[in-house]
C-alpha cells in the first residue's frame, strides 16, 4: 500500500488507573479520519509506545483496524535487537497493520552495514511494507542520507521519516537520492512541514491533536495556496512547539486531546509524566488562542 498525506500518531488513551481505554481510542481513531487523515498509525513515539506490553499492542491493534476501515493502519516498530524487531513486525503484521514504521536497534548501536541487514531481514519476513524512522534524538543512532538512500534499494522497504533535524534538508537529499516511489515523509510534529513539502515530502507523521487544523493547511498548499498554508500553519506553531518537550510531550498531547473530547482522561505511563500546574497554565493560553 504506498503511503501519502496526513498519517497522525495516536495517542493511546488510558483510564485514570493505568489501564486501556479502547472506547476512547475507537473515538480518537474514528475522528482522525474523519478530519481530513489520510490513515493512522499506532506505537510511534507519540503513543508512548515504550510503555506497552504485547497485549496491550495487540489490544490496540485489533481497536485500531476495525475502527479506521480501509485506511492505512502503521504500527511502529521499536526494538533494541533483529530477533526482538521481529517478534513486533510479525505480530504488527498478523493483527492487520499495512506498513510497519521501524526504529533502528539503539542499545548496541548498529554499523551502517548492520543496518542494511536489520531492515532487509526485517522486509524479507515480515512481508509487508517497511518505512525506515530516522530519528537520532531519541535512538542516538545516525542514518546520513546516502544510508538512507541504499535502505531504499532493499526489497519491501518503502519508506522512511525523517525527524533528523534540520528536517527539511535532509528531506530534499534523500528525495533527491530515492526512486520515484520510494515515499519520503517528514516527522518532527510537522514543525516544518511545508519547508518539507517543498523539497520533496509526500506525506507528515505528526501527534494526532490537531489533524482537522493541519489537514486544511496541507490541503492549501496541495492547491497552490501557499500563502494561506503558510499563515494557517503559523497560528498551530505554538501548539506544535508545546507538543514536542522532552519528558511532557505525551501529556501535553493527551490534555488537549482531553479538553477537545476526544479521549476521557489525559493519565500517562511512568516514566512520562503528567503536565505541572504551570505548564498547564501555559498550555491553556496556548489553546485559548486557537478555539
Amino acid at each position: 500500500m504506498a503511503l501519502s498525506g496526513l498519517i497522525p500518531i495516536l495517542a493511546t488513551p488510558f483510564t485514570d488507573d493505568g489501564e486501556l481505554d479502547l472506547p476512547s481510542l475507537r473515538r480518537l481513531t474514528e475522528w482522525q479520519l474523519a478530519s481530513g487523515a489520510a490513515g493512522v498509525a499506532v506505537f510511534g513515539m507519540a503513543s508512548e509506545g515504550f510503555a506497552l506490553t504485547a497485549a496491550d499492542r495487540a489490544a490496540i491493534l485489533a481497536e485500531v483496524r476495525a475502527a479506521a476501515g480501509a485506511a492505512p493502519v502503521v504500527a511502529g516498530v521499536g526494538a533494541t535487537s533483529t530477533a526482538t524487531a521481529l517478534e513486533q513486525a510479525l505480530a504488527a503484521r498478523d493483527g492487520g497493520a499495512d506498513a510497519l514504521m521501524v526504529l533502528p536497534p539503539y542499545l548496541v548501536r548498529p554499523t551502517g552495514g548492520q543496518l542494511v541487514d536489520f531492515y532487509g531481514e526485517l522486509a524479507a519476513r515480515a512481508g509487508v511494507d517497511v518505512m525506515v524512522q530516522d530519528a537520532p534524538g531519541a535512538t542516538g543512532v545516525s542514518m546520513p542520507e546516502p544510508l538512507i538512500v541504499e535502505l531504499s534499494k532493499l526489497d519491501g522497504v518503502t519508506s522512511v521519516k525523517v525527524e533528523a533535524p534540520p528536517t527539511a534538508p535532509k528531506v530534499g537529499a534523500v528525495a533527491a537520492g530515492v526512486a520515484g516511489d520510494f515515499a519520503v515523509f517528514g516527522g518532527q510534529n510537522a514543525l516544518f512541514c511545508l519547508e518539507e513539502y517543498a523539497l520533496g515530502a509526500v506525506g507528515t507523521m505528526p501527534a494526532c491533536e490537531f489533524t482537522d487544523l493541519l489537514a486544511p493547511v496541507l490541503a492549501d498548499w496541495a492547491a497552490g495556496r501557499a500563502e494561506d498554508a503558510r499563515a494557517a500553519h503559523a497560528r498551530l506553531l505554538p501548539l506544535i512547539r508545546t507538543g514536542m518537550q522532552p519528558g511532557l510531550a505525551w501529556a501535553v498531547h493527551k490534555e488537549v486531546l482531553v479538553r477537545r473530547g476526544l479521549i476521557a482522561s489525559a493519565a500517562v505511563r511512568s516514566p512520562a509524566r503528567p503536565l505541572d500546574p504551570a505548564s498547564r497554565a501555559l498550555l491553556d493560553d496556548v489553546l485559548a488562542a486557537l478555539w
